[in-house]
């Protein structure tokens, strides 16, 4: 019979069994999907972002997400993992060579470049909150494309904006409710400094060479400070006694990173200075920092933020002389913290009122008034698909409405609604005329009306 059967189906086109799992289309490796809480989550926490940033005077900017390859050889640095293993490059139909952008600063700063900003009022205060994009391996909190907050300041040599982006880190992660919140802070010195510092790396580094990692060899030449930020070979020996950046700071840098100490602990900031911070960017000069959590089970690394200044990136990359300062937030990893100090950030997202209709002349009324109910500022949802009297109001349930609105004959006929408290479950009888006064007293004024 069953030969019989797959013979007769095949003929007429006929699937008797079918595994559609092997036809469905899955997402990348290392992306996911934003829906559900975690879009309550991700959009509650980008308007925390913005009213926070209002606070500082900062104004939003947006950047493509591919620019130039160039652009992030000569920003990010040529020695960096970010540039030499995780950008994504490809060429256009035009034979260009682009990449998705794998981190912020460099976009915001050609950005400022091209369009001139330079010429503007001073200091000048760029955030940014989008997608970015590297080829590592996805692990809980870090994935090839993730979401990035961040603050760019130009236009100031001043130390005290330093401490003062610092704060807004601080001051952001206290706002959400973490706890045990460390600043560490560094300084990689000026051209000078730097130039003297690496001097000493490379002739310290020299003999202990076969003994570090591939990449330190690699780096050894091209940029000796990477080898600091090594997590392969941070645990050894040689890397405790490496040579200290404050060694070899001349004097105006190490009164411009005495001064940001001072201002920080003028906003009552505590801090520590980490000499291993170096940063994973060739672009830093200056302060660096690493601002972290106390959070239980979230690993050996526990950075939630990090930056630090930049000022010769603006020249780098073909601009005026410039000084800059700046962080950035890894939005996934930000939110995996709060999970696991069982932090809720996001708002609900259910209507206000949700109405519905008992007849086709009543669902015309019905479309018509939830329009004027969305446009005079209520969040509004309705029936659209016909249901009875009692799934309605599981539906209503589920959407965790606050008032129920119930449009039948005797509603069109006496222009007199039927209202329901779904929390109260209280009946009212209010006349349409009198609708918006009610529901704003019930609900609160809404200042779009």
């Amino acid at each position: 019979m069953l030969p019989f059967l797959l013979t007769f189906c095949k003929k007429n086109n006929i699937i008797l069994f079918s595994d559609r799992g092997s036809d469905i289309m899955q997402k990348p490796k290392g992306t996911y999907d934003i829906f559900g809480k975690k879009a309550d989550q991700m959009l509650y926490f980008r308007k925390l972002a913005e009213a926070l940033m209002n606070k500082y005077n900062a104004k939003y900017f947006e950047t493509p997400i591919f620019e130039s390859s160039e652009l992030f050889h000569r920003g990010v640095g040529e020695t960096t993992d970010i540039v030499s293993k995780e950008t994504y490059d490809f060429k256009d139909r035009g034979d260009r060579n682009l990449t998705l952008r794998p981190e912020g600063t460099a976009g915001i700063v050609r950005c400022f470049i091209e369009n001139k900003l330079y010429a503007e009022n001073l200091p000048l205060k760029a955030w940014y909150f989008g997608p970015m994009f590297r080829y590592e391996r996805p692990q809980a909190g870090r994935q090839r494309e993730f979401y990035q907050f961040g603050l760019e300041v130009f236009g100031t040599y001043d130390p005290m904006m330093d401490a003062e982006v610092i704060s807004i880190l601080v001051n952001l992660f206290k706002l959400i409710g973490l706890k045990g919140i460390r600043v560490n802070i560094n300084t990689l010195g000026d051209k000078e400094s730097r130039e003297n510092y690496r001097t000493a790396l490379i002739s310290y580094f020299k003999p202990y060479l076969n003994d570090l990692c591939d990449d330190c060899q690699k780096r050894f030449e091209k940029n000796p400070l990477r080898i600091l930020d090594c997590k392969v070979d941070s645990g050894k020996e040689i890397m405790k006694n490496a040579p200290k950046m404050t060694d070899y700071l001349n004097d105006e840098s190490r009164e411009h990173f005495d001064k940001v100490k001072r201002y920080l602990e003028a906003l009552d900031i505590d801090y520590v200075v980490n000499p291993s911070i170096v940063r994973g960017l060739d672009y830093y000069t200056h302060t660096v920092f690493e601002v972290e959590a106390d959070i239980e089970g979230f690993g050996s690394q526990n950075v939630l933020g990090a930056g630090g200044r930049y000022n010769n990136l603006v020249e780098n990359i073909g601009g005026p002389s410039t000084a800059g300062v700046g962080f950035a937030i890894g939005v996934e990893r930000l939110l995996l913290a709060l999970e696991m100090e069982n932090i809720d950030i996001s708002e609900p997202s259910n209507p206000e009122i949700y109405v519905f209709s008992v007849g086709d002349e009543a669902k015309i009324k019905a479309a018509s008034l939830v329009n004027s109910l969305r446009l005079s500022g209520f969040d509004v949802e309705m029936d659209y698909n016909g249901r009875n009297l009692k799934s309605n109001f599981k539906n209503a349930d589920r959407l965790g409405a606050k008032y129920i609105i119930i449009i039948g004959d005797e509603e069109i006929n006496t222009k007199v609604l039927t209202i329901k408290d779904n929390v109260t479950k209280e009946e009212y009888k209010v006349s349409v005329d009198d609708l918006l006064e009610f529901l704003d007293e019930k609900l609160g004024v809404h200042d779009e009306h």
